[in-house]
């Protein structure tokens, strides 16, 4: 008897969440766990590994804030944002109460010394009681400006411990964009932190990593040989990384006057995608060969020369608009926004990696606010197929693209150029489509999910190393310089709603190319 037409099959997905890591005792001090990220990402996050059986059975978390608050309106206050931001609703209640009674909540400004004292007797009070063992996982969602203070406090207080603990106990530390604001201040902030902490309990986290189909580009390229034999310059044209947002700054606009796109996004979320998508197939899947090829494609990348800087990088700041077909605000209308600013919403370049796999590819990359529509995507253009048997016929055929989407609808796809049923031999482009929601049949978990559990067991591949995050400043510390110089250029660029200013299309126009159409 065939009993595959009789047995039902498993959801390969719910199979694939199970965590084969060994996920250690502990407890995750939140500081920061009054701010937005908290109530969106992190505690939506718990409650689903919670829920998949993904947290330790001895956990709790502490949120340490500068907030006069109860354990008890915490709780009550993490249970909303679950309930509204929580990727599975509603809210399991005997879960939520099981899971509530492990989240406690402590008040203390953050060079407090006494405060720190009060948190070191706490959590050992809660490691007798949870059997949590001593074991500990600080995550700084605070202002970076925080971030050396409060390291150098849990030091001094003996929160945090040497690598090697003579009682096996560990302590981890989760920092969370940006790492700085250009390349002499995160120097400035390595040698701070690596004071006290060793590069191995250094978990810097770029949300980008956690996602399904980011992960996923590893698995595509070095488990596919049809793919990896045509990754290179003598098949691929050039490749396009877009990572455009519907929104603007929102309630964001002291954050975004400071940082601007290429410090919010480019430096960190699309530099982490050109590396994958360009870098050489690791030795192994551990975590150091993993991180040492992206280090090569960073340094690998060709400096902008300054003289003609604006020949290769396009800067843009969206004016008023409409965002379907609702009327938006221009940048400098936003909150908490000067009405003279000169801080990029947008920014498009063409860069270079000067290695034998990639020496003479274009990537072209934008990122801006206020476009038409939310989508990341990595679009990969391969050469033309020789011309003389086909486009004699009145136009040229299609390039084939690959195309991998991050977000929203997740999956790949391949255009491809078929002929059009019937009597004249006329060609059509197609596209071969992979839908993770649709084949697998489930919603894959958030990236702050993967990465919570990741650190807690002890695996940082997919976070950034320090030489990581110094190559990428390295590149893009020059260009922040000469904007910072410049106040003669022309604001706002390009109005809400569209696809960037125009000096972005001839960025990609001079070279006989354009920007997908998405």
């Amino acid at each position: 008897m065939n009993t595959s037409l009789t047995t039902p099959s498993k959801n390969p997905l719910e199979e694939s969440t199970r965590s084969l890591k060994t996920a250690d005792p502990c407890i995750l001090v939140i500081f920061g766990a009054t701010g937005d990220l908290t109530a969106r990402k992190l505690f939506p996050a718990l409650y689903n590994l919670a829920r998949d059986g993904q947290l330790p059975p001895h956990f709790a978390c502490v949120g340490f804030a500068r907030r006069e608050k109860t354990d008890a309106q915490f709780r009550e206050e993490m249970l909303e944002a679950v309930n509204k931001y929580s990727r599975v609703n509603p809210v399991d209640k005997s879960l939520w109460d099981n899971f509530s009674k492990q989240i406690f909540y402590h008040q203390a400004e953050f060079d407090d010394d006494q405060g720190y004292d009060r948190l070191r007797e706490f959590l050992q009070a809660l490691d007798t009681q949870l059997g949590t063992k001593g074991n500990r996982v600080f995550y700084l969602s605070t202002q970076p400006s925080f971030f050396p203070v409060i390291v150098e406090k849990l030091r001094q207080h003996q929160l945090i411990y040497e690598e090697n603990h003579p009682n096996g106990m560990w302590s981890r530390m989760i920092i969370e964009k940006p790492f700085g604001h250009d390349l002499s201040s995160a120097v400035v902030l390595q040698r701070e932190i690596s004071k006290y902490l060793s590069e191995n309990q250094i978990y810097r986290i770029d949300h980008y990593l956690g996602k399904e189909t980011v992960q996923n580009l590893l698995v595509f390229r070095f488990s596919n040989p049809i793919f990896e034999a045509l990754w290179n310059n003598r098949h691929i044209e050039h490749v396009q990384i877009t990572v455009a947002e519907e929104i603007g700054i929102g309630s964001r606009g002291h954050f975004f006057e400071e940082a601007g796109m290429l410090r919010d996004i480019v430096q960190n979320h699309m530099m982490q995608l050109l590396s994958l998508v360009a870098m050489e197939p690791p030795t192994s899947l551990k975590a150091e060969a993993i991180r040492s090829e992206k280090v090569k494609v960073l340094e690998a990348v060709r400096p902008f020369p300054m003289e003609d800087f604006k020949h290769y990088i396009v800067r843009g700041q969206y004016g008023k608009g409409y965002i379907n077909g609702q009327e938006v605000l221009g940048y400098r209308q936003e909150n908490n926004v000067s009405p003279t600013s000169k801080v990029e919403t947008y920014v498009a370049m063409e860069l270079f990696i000067d290695n034998w796999r990639w020496a003479g590819v274009p990537f072209y990359l934008r990122a801006g606010k206020r476009l038409p529509k939310r989508v990341t995507e990595i679009a990969i253009t391969f050469n033309r197929a020789p011309g003389f048997l086909f486009n004699g016929q009145g136009k040229q055929i299609d390039q084939n693209v690959l195309v991998i989407r991050i977000q929203p609808d997740e999956g790949i796809s391949l255009k491809m150029n078929c002929k059009i049923p019937g009597l004249n031999n006329q060609i059509q482009p197609v596209k071969m489509d992979f839908r993770y929601g649709s084949y697998f049949g489930s919603t894959p978990p958030e990236a702050y999910e993967r990465l919570i559990c990741d650190c807690i067991a002890g695996d940082n591949t997919l976070f950034a190393r320090a030489d990581e995050v110094l190559a990428s400043w390295r590149l893009f510390t020059p260009i922040l310089e000469q904007w910072h110089t410049q106040d003669n250029d022309p604001f706002p660029h390009y109005e809400a709603g569209t696809w960037g200013p125009q000096e972005a299309d001839l960025l990609i126009e001079r070279e006989g190319r354009k920007w997908r159409l998405i």
